[in-house]
C-alpha cells in the first residue's frame, strides 16, 4: 500500500528515526521508546502519555487494515483535544496525518501536516531532520522549487554533516529546476567527484543533469566532455549521435566524422536523416567514395528511400571519386524520376568520361530536349567533344558554336573550335594525300 512506500520515502536521512505509521503492536512500542530515548539525548522532549499513544496506535492498526476513513476519524478525535497535547504529542499527531494524506495521494495536505510537525519546538532532532528532508522532496514533487530549497537548507543547517552524493544530487535537481544553474552545477559536480574518487561510475542521470547545466550555461566544450563520458560509460546510440553533433558545434569536424563513422559501423545509425548527415560529412571531408557506398548500402537496406535528391548525391559522390561507371546506373535511375534534363546532362558527362561517345551524344541531346539544365553550355561542350571523338567534325563545330553563347562555356568552346578546325583541315589534307 502507498503508506508503506512512504515509510521508505520519509526515512532517508536519519537511521535512528523510524516512521511509526507502519508499525503495530510491540514494534510500535519499541519505536516510541527509542524516539523518546533519542529525544532526551538531544533536546528535552516531553513524554507521550498513554492515552495519546493508545489512540495513535489504534489509528495505526486501522491504517494497517486498510480502513483509512476510520483511521482519520481516530486522528480527528485526538486533534479535537489538541490544546491539551504537549509538543511531542502534537508532532506525532501531525506526523500520522502526513502519512495518511500522502497515502491518499493528497500531497498538498501531506505538506501542510509535515510543516505542522516541524513547527513544534520540543521534538526529537531526528524527527525534525527526516521531516524537513521529506518536505523538500514533497515540495519538489509539487514543483514548488523555491519552497523545496527552503526546506533543504533548513535541513542542511540542522544536520551539520557533509552531504552524501545522493543528497548533493537532490540539491542539484532542485537548483536546476529553479533555474539556478551555477549552484546546480556545483552540487552535481561534487556528487560526481565523490563517486569517481572511489573508482565508481557516476549514475547516468547525474551526467545528464551535469550536461543540462552546462548547456544552460552555454558552455558547449563542457557539454562535449560530458557527452564523451556518457558514451564511455553507457554506450547508447543516442549519445554517440549527440556527441557527433557537439563536435560539429565546437568546430571539431574530424572528431565528428570519426564518431559518426564508428556509430554507423556499430549499427547505431538507423534514421534516414542521420545517414544523410554522415554522407554529407564524407563529402565535406573529401572522401566521396565512402559517401557513395554508404548511400548504396542504405538504399539496399531500406534505411533511405532512393529519392531523386539522394540519388543525385550518390551519383555526384561516385563522380567525385572518379567512379563514373558506378555513377552511370544511378544517374539513369535518377533521370527516370526527374521532370527535366539535369540528370541526362550529368549522364552525358559520365559517358564522355568513360569513352562512350555515342551514348554521351544521346544523353546530351535528351538533356537539350527536356530542358531545365543548370549549365546548358556544358551540355553543348560534351556534345561537341563526343562528336569530335567520332570524327563528326561538322556536328562538333556546330555544338561548340552553340556553347559560345554561354559565358561560362565560351572560353573552352573557342579553344575546342580552333582545335577541331585544325584537326578537320589535317584530316582533309591526309585524305587528299592518300588519294
Amino acid at each position: 500500500m502507498k503508506i508503506r512506500k512512504l515509510a521508505q520515502f520519509i526515512c532517508l536521512v536519519s537511521a535512528s528515526y523510524i516512521a511509526p505509521t507502519l508499525l503495530s503492536g510491540g514494534q510500535f512500542n519499541q519505536v516510541m521508546a527509542a524516539q523518546e530515548a533519542g529525544a532526551k539525548a538531544s533536546v528535552k522532549v516531553p513524554a507521550m502519555r498513554n492515552r495519546v499513544y493508545a489512540q495513535l496506535a489504534r489509528a495505526q492498526k486501522l491504517a494497517d487494515e486498510g480502513d483509512k476513513i476510520a483511521g482519520f476519524e481516530v486522528l480527528d478525535e485526538v486533534k479535537d483535544r489538541i490544546d491539551s497535547l504537549n509538543s511531542y504529542e502534537k508532532a506525532m499527531l501531525w506526523n500520522f496525518y502526513g502519512f495518511m494524506y500522502y497515502g491518499n495521494d493528497d500531497v498538498a495536505m501531506a505538506i501542510d501536516s509535515f510543516e505542522n510537525v516541524v513547527a513544534q519546538e520540543a521534538i526529537p532532532a531526528s524527527l525534525r531532520l527526516s521531516t524537513l528532508y521529506s518536505l523538500a522532496q514533497l515540495a519538489m514533487q509539487q514543483q514548488d522549487y523555491k519552497k523545496s530549497l527552503v526546506f533543504l537548507n533548513q535541513w542542511r543547517e540542522l544536520n551539520g554533516k557533509a552531504l552524501t552524493s545522493t543528497q548533493q544530487v537532490l540539491f542539484a535537481q532542485v537548483y536546476y529546476q529553479d533555474k539556478q544553474y551555477p549552484q546546480a552545477l556545483s552540487h552535481i559536480e561534487l556528487a560526481i567527484d565523490e563517486v569517481t574518487a572511489k573508482g565508481d561510475i557516476p549514475k547516468e542521470n547525474w551526467l545528464i543533469l551535469q550536461r543540462a547545466c552546462f548547456y544552460e550555461l552555454k558552455q558547449p566544450e563542457q557539454v562535449t566532455k560530458v557527452m564523451e563520458a556518457l558514451v564511455r560509460y553507457y554506450d547508447k546510440p543516442a549519445y554517440w549521435l549527440q556527441l557527433g553533433g557537439m563536435y560539429a558545434e565546437i568546430g571539431q569536424e574530424d572528431k565528428q566524422l570519426a564518431v559518426m563513422e564508428a556509430a554507423w559501423q556499430a549499427g547505431y545509425i538507423e534514421k534516414s536523416s542521420d545517414i544523410i548527415s554522415l554522407a554529407q560529412l564524407y563529402l565535406y571531408h573529401n572522401v566521396p567514395f565512402k559517401a557513395a557506398i554508404l548511400l548504396e548500402e542504405a538504399f539496399e537496406q531500406g534505411k533511405v528511400a532512393p529519392e531523386t535528391k539522394y540519388l543525385s548525391m550518390q551519383a555526384q559522390a561516385f563522380i567525385a571519386a572518379k567512379e563514373d561507371d558506378r555513377a552511370i546506373p544511378v544517374l539513369i535511375a535518377a533521370s527516370k524520376t526527374s521532370d527535366n534534363g539535369e540528370f541526362d546532362s550529368q549522364l552525358a558527362q559520365s559517358y564522355l568520361n568513360t569513352d562512350k561517345w555515342q551514348l554521351a551524344i544521346n544523353s546530351a541531346e535528351t538533356a537539350l530536349k527536356r530542358g531545365g539544365v543548370e549549365r546548358m553550355g556544358n551540355v553543348y561542350l560534351v556534345l561537341g567533344m563526343a562528336h569530335f571523338n567520332l570524327k563528326n567534325f561538322e556536328e562538333s563545330l556546330s555544338a561548340f558554336e552553340q556553347a559560345l553563347s554561354f559565358p561560362k562555356a565560351s572560353k573552352m568552346a573557342s579553344q575546342w573550335t580552333k582545335y577541331v578546325e585544325r584537326e578537320k583541315t589535317y584530316q582533309l589534307q591526309l585524305a587528299m594525300t592518300r588519294k
